[in-house]
């Protein structure tokens, strides 16, 4: 059973009744009428082959007070897009697929970058930025949730404690940010444990009364991928290309939407998905490649609040980060053997060594290039830029949902 502590300037929300699943989709059911809600889901081809998403698949067929589904599919040939679309038949909400490697969308970014708008890289980022564009120009969805698609012990309840919040009008909520614990018989999501959460507390340390350090500080899994905001929140935050997206995501929620309208909610004991491989001596893949894309990240985005980054400063940040790291992992040592799990304690050592070389890599790059790749604009400047642009994107799906069924048939 969850705690019922509050800390931070972000209400948190617990999972103090594990059922109630009944009475949460009821009252969806009933909220969602005058607030529908729009669900993304960005997957990769390779996802529709493994059991994950069978389940999530399954799950969501039993939801029915979603009112669209987007399908943001990457990395899938003409084939694969069919037999991804297979998977959602006869559901009891409106499923569309954007075919992220279709020619069409292509055309699209393409067309973007010739009027000067970064379409950003290939990646989870631009395919739900692609996702919310299509919510925003179908205006079917006031509210607009987002989780993966490999979560192997995937729950209805998950979807319903996420949407809850900002869907119920006496709560005004714009924003909610999933937490979980991420456990086995061992202890995971090394990235959060062992990395994000110690940087954040040193910056804090040299950058005192920071707000939005606070902001971060406060939430208890950041680097979570499911979240649920209002869809005009969709529609003025930009979106990071890397695996800074979760952090860039949660600096777009403080600059565009009040502490006191975001919430972060429990959503289960155990929250399983796939794990990356520490990669560490590759800084181009795994969780040397997220590190580092996380830490230029936070770096830009706090030089945009006001933080000044030297390469004094950088230097006692990585003693202070390694120091910290440490410290918390010590904690994390005492809890796992109270609990009776299993902690490689070297392991977890040649994280935070891993996660050091990550944190001096993205601080030259940084002093290198302290703008770094732009942001994808948000869906206003979009608009500005190219007027037309949302319709072409409904074009674009539906040309490509008619030319597989004109085919099939």
């Amino acid at each position: 059973m969850s705690d019922f502590y509050q800390t931070g300037c972000v209400a948190t929300l617990h999972r103090l009744n594990p059922d109630g699943i009944e009475r949460l989709e009821a009252e969806l059911r009933r909220y969602s009428a005058e607030r529908p809600i729009g669900l993304v889901l960005p997957a990769l081809y390779r996802e529709f082959e493994g059991p994950a998403m069978r389940r999530i698949v399954e799950e969501l067929s039993r939801v029915d007070y979603i009112r669209h589904i987007v399908v943001a599919l990457g990395r899938a040939g003409r084939a694969e897009y069919e037999k991804a679309r297979a998977f959602f038949e006869d559901f009891p909400s409106q499923v569309t697929f954007l075919w992220i490697d279709s020619p069409r969308i292509q055309s699209l970014f393409r067309l973007l970058e010739h009027h000067g708008i970064p379409a950003g890289q290939d990646g989870k980022g631009r395919s739900c930025w692609l996702a919310y564009g299509y919510l925003i120009a179908a205006g079917d969805c006031d509210v607009i949730a987002v989780h993966d698609c490999d979560i192997v012990n995937y729950d209805r309840r998950f979807l319903a404690r996420l949407c809850y919040p900002v869907v119920n009008p006496n709560l005004g909520f714009e924003f909610s940010k999933a937490y979980y614990a991420r456990v086995t018989d061992r202890l995971h999501g090394r990235v959060t444990r062992l990395f994000m959460t110690p940087l954040i507390r040193a910056i804090a340390g040299m950058a005192p009364n920071t707000p939005l350090l606070d902001f971060l500080n406060s939430f208890r899994y950041c680097l979570a991928g499911e979240f649920a905001m209002k869809a005009n929140l969709a529609r003025v935050n930009r979106i990071p290309g890397d695996w800074g997206l979760e952090v860039g995501m949660l600096a777009e929620v403080y600059r565009n939407c009040s502490p006191l309208r975001t919430c972060q909610v429990d959503l289960a004991d155990n929250y399983d998905h796939k794990h990356q491989s520490l990669s560490a001596d590759d800084p181009s893949a795994g969780l040397r490649r997220m590190t580092c894309d996380i830490a230029k990240t936070l770096f830009r985005t706090l030089a945009g609040e006001g933080v000044v980054f030297t390469q004094e400063h950088f230097r006692a940040l990585e003693v202070r980060y390694v120091r910290l790291a440490e410290d918390t992992m010590t904690r994390y040592y005492a809890d796992a053997l109270l609990n009776g799990l299993e902690f490689d304690r070297h392991e977890e050592e040649r994280a935070v060594a891993t996660f050091a070389r990550s944190l001096r890599q993205a601080a030259a790059e940084f002093l290198e290039d302290p703008l770094g790749l732009p942001l994808i604009p948000n869906w206003n400047r979009v608009v500005a830029a190219v007027p037309g642009f949302l319709n072409m994107l409904l074009d674009a799906a539906e040309a490509d949902r008619e030319l597989v069924a004109s085919q099939a048939a």
